[in-house]
């Protein structure tokens, strides 16, 4: 079956058209992802805003392009924190419809977690039994699902995102250091409320999805321009990631632009997504992270094509 995802995020909207045989994806025709930062404002305003909606109407008129040209049996849209949060959320998600052919599926935190795990899983050998921590930071939200061999055991979906914490702490230009650590309080406290301690105990082993992992990997390895192959697989260690985190935080915003490795789109929220990051892995008590391009999009082919 083919099938084409559209994953409309708290900061980036992003597609992926797919071949799907028997449970697993045996071909990606298309992966796009444009910084379209839906949730600008989302966390004081209660609303989605219009001129963020026209960010990604935009979007999904290129994408459309691209879907007819590849003629899939399905189309689906997953609209994820942003929009679940949002009062004028479900009206966004009929329009996303009504204009372009989507079928929406605005998903619960407990969903979007649940798609997550199987996406970055979903390449993965099926009798590897190694408690696994797969996290999804997002603009919204982040995502943490524990399990193993394919299977969850634990998950939850935390108010702990790059654009929303971005907005409640970093207000200064670079972010001050009193700024930050009121980030990473309030990620602690989340985190720590929402994952009780013998879960966190019980992980091995940590994989990271989404853009700030990407980009942290692409950063890692001074990649331009990016190069997906040379991300997926690779291993963060927590000093290192600290050590770009000193480094993009110390920068002003348009120079932190400049930074090989980082899309300029992603450096108004790449500071707190890496706050984020290493608060989790502080919690968990591990010292690195393997960085995935499997993430939900993967998972929802997957769900969506059963």
């Amino acid at each position: 079956m083919r099938i084409a995802v559209i994953d409309i995020g708290t900061n980036s909207t992003r597609l992926l058209i797919a071949d799907v045989e028997a449970g697993r994806i045996t071909q990606q025709l298309e992966r796009n992802s444009v910084v379209t930062r839906l949730g600008a404002g989302v966390d004081a305003a209660g609303r989605l805003n219009p001129e963020a909606m026209e960010r990604v109407y935009k979007t999904l008129e290129d994408y459309t392009t691209l879907i007819d040209r590849h003629q899939p049996q399905r189309t689906i849209a997953v609209l994820t924190s942003a929009v679940r949060d949002a009062a004028n959320g479900q009206e966004f998600a009929h329009t996303v419809q009504a204009r372009f052919r989507a079928e929406p599926h605005v998903l619960s935190g407990d969903e979007e977690a649940e798609l997550t795990f199987r996406g970055a899983m979903s390449a993965r050998d099926s009798t590897d039994r190694t408690p696994t921590l797969v996290m999804d930071i997002g603009g919204g939200s982040t995502e943490l699902v524990i399990g193993s061999d394919h299977e969850t055991s634990f998950h939850v979906s935390t108010q702990a995102g790059v654009v929303r914490q971005t907005e409640r702490h970093l207000h200064e230009d670079p972010p001050t250091q009193a700024e930050q650590d009121e980030l990473t309080q309030d990620a602690r406290e989340i985190i720590e409320r929402a994952v009780p301690a013998g879960h966190r105990r019980a992980v091995e082993r940590a994989i990271a999805v989404a853009g700030t992992a990407t980009s942290l990997g692409a950063i890692a390895q001074e990649l331009e321009p990016y190069d997906p192959e040379k991300v997926h697989g690779f291993e963060l260690q927590r000093a290192q990631c600290e050590q770009i985190l000193r480094r993009l935080a110390a920068l002003p915003l348009e120079q932190r632009r400049q930074v090989k490795g980082l899309h300029p789109d992603r450096a108004p929220t790449i500071v707190a997504g890496v706050l984020i990051l290493l608060e989790v892995l502080r919690l968990f008590g591990l010292d690195r992270v393997e960085v995935s391009e499997h993430d939900i999009l993967q998972g929802a082919a997957l769900m969506f094509s059963d």
